[in-house]
């Protein structure tokens, strides 16, 4: 993404939508991003840019990810831009009978004998990664997720954004959980690619920590107590020292100083992208709203520690929607007196983002989503305790054709 200068808090916003490629008839992953970069450029390319929305690969051979060319403020024109991206790359896949799938992890991928690492520009870093944590498997070549890149300048713009981010990662999984299935049956989780995500690189814990943040507030502080540790720890496993510890952290939300943003990456991606921007604008609201300390005075917002937040992040990544959010003091940030459903705090919080104008488009997409459930939870609804082959595959190919209208998945 290239990133314009002087962009300051909530300016415009880097969005990347990381999608399956699958074979139109069966569902099967099919590993041949290769073979799209080299029909749109021409040779072996891992990135094609366009005006608005750009492609480039990812970790394994059957993911795409779709993103913002810079960042962008008008969600709704991105919307319309992400969908006509959709239909270009699936019409460059129909000549291999393949298709891009939505939905944060693949139902019944084996990922153990199915991955394929990408083999082209930059591999040495795919391989990398390979060699220390072993990629195979569900949270590393079977995960599709949204990113969002938050701007911001200087110290002061950091902190603020920063502290509000720490508030509301732990609830974001209560609306965008994409992930119940796996292995051909429900996991128990309805974010169950967060589960792999916290623990698959554990062999160095400095990497993901505690998946929320740490209360850290300045550059030079970021810098010592997560950028340094992760550069220490991780040496005796890369002496080429090919990984930066920029690549490597992989908090719920990390701070990219070479950008001037904060990137939240523990969305699951959803069923079309008019759905992933809605949930993207109420979280946006939702920080807007904290950074102007209309909800809690930011002297406040910077004392929550880490362990209370994890607290509530680690039930949500269950339950979702229907996780009862029951500490006194974060439910106080809301003006909440009484425990509730992490769905229906949410319900507060679009109520205390007021009339936004950055929500009004997305009206539609979050009535579903409040009113119906996470996506997973519509997609288990879906299923109706029949995890069979075919009806795993009927509902997954319903997703496909939300995908493909841009619009919202109903049970």
């Amino acid at each position: 993404m290239t990133e314009p200068v002087q962009l300051h808090l909530f300016d415009a916003f880097g969005v990347e939508l990381e999608y399956m490629i699958v074979d139109k008839d069966t569902l099967e992953i099919k590993p041949i991003a290769d073979r799209l970069f080299f029909d749109a450029l021409g040779y072996n390319g891992s990135e094609a840019e366009f005006p608005l929305v750009s492609w480039s690969n990812e970790l394994a051979l059957h993911i795409v990810e779709l993103k913002t060319t810079r960042p962008e403020k008008d969600f709704t024109a991105l919307s319309e831009g992400f969908r006509r991206h959709v239909a270009i790359v699936n019409e460059k896949l129909s000549k291999y009978n393949a298709m891009l799938l939505p939905g944060a992890a693949h139902p019944w991928m084996n990922p153990m004998k199915e991955t394929r690492l990408w083999q082209n520009e930059n591999k040495e870093i795919y391989e990398t990664y390979n060699r220390i944590f072993d990629c195979r498997g569900h949270g590393w070549s079977n995960l599709q997720s949204t990113h969002i890149n938050l701007p911001f300048q200087g110290d002061e713009e950091f902190a603020r954004l920063h502290a509000a981010i720490r508030l509301i990662l732990p609830i974001i999984p209560a609306l965008s959980a994409s992930s119940p299935v796996l292995d051909g049956k429900f996991t128990g989780m309805l974010n169950t690619r967060l589960r792999y995500y916290e623990k698959n690189q554990a062999i160095i814990p400095s990497i993901t920590a505690k998946v929320i943040p740490e209360p850290v507030y300045t550059e030079s502080g970021y810098n010592e107590h997560i950028y340094q540790k992760i550069m220490k720890d991780v040496a005796p496993y890369d002496p080429d020292k090919i990984l930066e510890p920029v690549w490597l952290n992989s908090r719920g939300a990390i701070a990219r100083f070479d950008r001037g943003a904060i990137e939240i990456r523990i969305i699951d991606i959803q069923e079309c992208p008019a759905a992933d921007l809605a949930i993207l604008s109420l979280v946006i609201a939702a920080l807007e709203a904290l950074v102007e300390e209309r909800l809690l005075p930011y002297k406040k917002q910077k004392e929550w520690d880490t362990e209370s937040l994890y607290a509530i992040f680690s039930r949500v990544i269950v339950n979702a929607e229907k996780t009862l959010i029951d500490d006194p003091a974060y439910l106080s940030i809301f003006g909440v007196n009484k425990p509730v459903a992490a769905g229906d705090l949410w319900k507060r919080i679009l109520e205390l983002a007021g009339p936004a104008r950055r929500l009004a488009p997305w009206h539609s997409e979050l009535n579903v989503i409040l009113e119906y459930g996470s996506l997973a939870t519509r997609i288990l609804k879906s299923l109706g305790d029949r995890y069979s082959h075919e009806n795993l595959q009927n509902v997954y190919r319903s997703l496909s054709v939300s995908l493909r209208e841009n619009k919202v998945f109903q049970p």
